[in-house]
């Protein structure tokens, strides 16, 4: 059995030298995987798993009906956003208008969401979900009325344990907290370790919905410099702890939202060092972990948590069902402080949404739903890079990430994107500007677009008059 795994890599191997020696070109047609299996004797399942792979190196891709062909990764130009520079200043700027203006229409079915950051209904498994939820109504003692026990779903727990495996972790369901979301996780972290006036420490660009969170508590935000591929810059990450004034921090490991980028694992390693030397708690976001591109998941930082620095927040609201508010945090030496805010705050989480997502992963559903979405949402990506570089003006700047589900892009200077915003929404175009990713003064020529829609023809014009509108 291992032979066989290992044959389906030495295949895809092979293929890549060829492709990198321009044996094929971009454009080809590869063989059908019931030609190659004739040629070489491969079985069905290794030449799938093959191809599966190359696409997940992003140097093949699949056409409905079609077949396979070479993708124009290796010839692709486009170049990647240029490092974030913010001020290192605690002096924050509001954002609240700008963010109600792009997700006031976010229920609105003729514009075009690319600002969202959730996967459409067509790529989730709502059917399969609603039968779960009447097989949880049955089992429930009290059919999902009831408080459960302020820790949580001791089933969800339980599954939420074993799969940490797949990010290097050894958790048990003691170790595990539930949460309405992985919003809720982070603020009910915040919320046990911090008060108002204190500074805590973020990438730049981050998450709206954290900065404005964080502004909420009356907490001061410090932005450090990040790279669009590789994540906060290591030495300014050292140089905010050693000031001694960093209360806590906050970092998303994988597929950071809304840049895309992912610590290297020497990087995660070194981030755990330095909250341990200085012992200066961690809150890990880690939503997006599990929709890779490649042939294995990334860890995550609290991996390499040996001492309990990290509180692990994760949840399923970007993989599976959004509206349940289903999420978790592992907050290792913080448990005490974490779980009493949760009871203060919401004594209990949503019984039956959780024993739902509880089930759907033990009997192995989820799994077999991330495959699939896992290889939509690559396709997606590639589909959108390629359209962004053939539409969009010379001088574009596009992140590439590798899981996920953003693209962050860095216009030409003289492009404000919330201007653009309002230009695309005469068109029924929403875009996610940049500056709401920060609070300070910066990135008002970037943008986020979402690949978490179903690629067609018509994603595809609405891509392509967003470049119309970028070369104006």
């Amino acid at each position: 059995m291992k032979g066989a795994e290992y044959l389906y890599l030495q295949y895809a191997d092979r293929v890549e030298k060829q492709i990198r020696a321009s044996v094929f070109n971009t454009g080809d047609k590869l063989p059908s995987i019931r030609e190659v299996c004739e040629h070489t004797g491969y079985s069905m399942s290794t030449v799938t798993k093959a191809y599966y792979e190359l696409e997940s190196r992003s140097l093949i891709e699949s056409r409905p009906q079609s077949g396979y062909y070479i993708s124009n990764i290796l010839s692709r130009k486009i170049a990647v956003p240029s490092p974030s520079k913010p001020v290192i200043s605690t002096v924050n700027v509001e954002r609240e208008d700008l963010i109600d203006q792009v997700y006031g229409s976010m229920t609105d079915k003729k514009v075009t969401m690319f600002s969202l950051g959730f996967p459409s209904n067509e790529l989730l498994p709502i059917a399969k979900l609603n039968k779960g939820m009447i097989q949880a109504m049955r089992q429930l003692s009290d059919s999902g009325t009831g408080y459960e026990q302020p820790q949580g779903n001791l089933n969800l727990r339980r599954e939420i344990a074993k799969w940490s495996v797949n990010w290097g972790g050894a958790l048990t369901d003691e170790d595990i907290i539930t949460t309405p979301g992985c919003m809720g996780a982070i603020s009910y972290c915040l919320m046990a370790l911090t008060k108002p006036g204190d500074t805590i420490v973020m990438e730049s660009p981050a998450y709206f919905g954290i900065l404005q969170l964080a502004r909420s508590l009356g907490l001061f935000v410090l932005e450090l410099p990040t790279n669009m591929n590789t994540g906060i810059e290591l030495d300014a990450l050292k140089k905010a702890l050693s000031s001694k004034k960093v209360t806590l921090c906050i970092l998303m490991s994988n597929f950071s939202n809304p840049s895309g980028n992912t610590m290297p694992v020497e990087h995660k390693k070194e981030v755990v060092r330095l909250m341990e030397h200085f012992n200066v708690p961690l809150i890990e976001d880690d939503i997006y972990g599990d929709l890779y591109f490649g042939s294995s998941r990334p860890t995550s930082c609290k991996a390499y948590d040996e001492s309990g620095i990290v509180l692990y927040c994760g949840s399923v609201s970007k993989t599976l069902a959004p509206g349940y508010r289903v999420g978790w945090v592992s907050p290792g030496r913080f448990k005490k402080q974490v779980l009493r805010t949760k009871l203060y705050h919401t004594l209990s989480s949503t019984t039956i949404t959780h024993e739902v997502v509880g089930s759907f992963l033990k009997n192995g559903r989820y799994e077999n739903h991330l495959r699939k979405i896992r290889q939509l949402l690559h396709h997606n990506s590639v589909n959108y890079l390629n359209t962004i570089q053939e539409f969009f003006p010379e001088g574009t700047k596009v992140s590439q990430p590798q899981g996920g589900f953003f693209l962050w892009l860095e216009l030409d200077q003289k492009i404000d994107t919330a201007d653009f915003y309002r230009s695309a929404m005469k068109h029924d175009i929403s875009i996610a500007p940049g500056r709401i990713f920060t609070l300070q003064d910066q990135f008002s020529n970037c943008m986020r677009l979402s690949y978490g829609l179903p690629w067609s023809s018509s994603l595809r014009q609405s891509i392509q008059t967003l470049g119309m509108l970028a070369g104006k």
